[in-house]
């Protein structure tokens, strides 16, 4: 097999260094990727200059062409998002809008760039809508022709109404470790597959 690589973009609203229940998630979905030949990033997006917009490159200072290079030399992509109003975060969402501009990106064989590369979503938050999150955004990376493998999700919400974050909840419930364990063995195995076997030429 060859080498697979990740990257995680992080879509807290927070500034490093602040703390981040997101980021701290994410990087469980990497370790449990490095457990299947995957080694990778991650990018807390909010630290760096990204312009709203829905090209690839917004011109005048804009960074998102540097993450998006090591997007594209990844093979898998997690958006780690928390949950506000029971929305994705409004970075991820700026993520979402920039990652339309791959729907004019094409290979030589007439294929989206994006093809060969595996999309996944990792949620947080104190409230319910982790499945609505992770509804929109593995909607929207398919959209954008990521691949999406089976049980590509993994997510912790605590109590209703309730204010304690992951990163401070204490022992991890193994529903969540479980969840995070099956997504990176799914990635990892469509990525590798992929690579193997790219999609035919459009």
């Amino acid at each position: 097999m060859g080498t697979v690589r990740a990257l995680v973009l992080c879509c807290t609203l927070k500034p490093s260094p602040a703390p981040s229940s997101a980021e701290l998630l994410g990087r469980e979905v990497l370790a449990a990727l490095a457990d299947h030949d995957v080694d990778g990033e991650l990018v807390r997006v909010v630290d760096h200059k990204v312009k709203f917009g829905i090209s690839s490159d917004e011109g005048d200072g804009d960074e998102w062409p540097d993450i998006r290079a090591k997007l594209m030399a990844a093979q898998i992509l997690v958006v780690a998002t928390p949950i506000w109003l029971g929305q994705p975060s409004s970075v991820c969402k700026m993520v979402l809008e920039r990652l339309d501009a791959e729907l004019s990106e094409t290979d030589e064989q007439g294929r989206l760039r994006t093809y060969g590369n595996v999309g996944a979503v990792a949620v947080v938050g104190n409230e319910d809508g982790a499945h609505h999150v992770t509804a929109e955004v593995l909607q929207a990376l398919d959209d954008v022709g990521f691949s999406i493998a089976a049980a590509a999700s993994t997510y912790w919400v605590g109590e209703a109404m309730g204010g304690t974050d992951y990163r401070d909840a204490g022992p991890k419930p193994d529903t969540t470790g479980s969840a995070t364990a099956t997504l990176a063995r799914n990635s990892a195995h469509l990525a590798h597959l992929l690579a193997a076997h790219p999609y035919p030429a459009s």
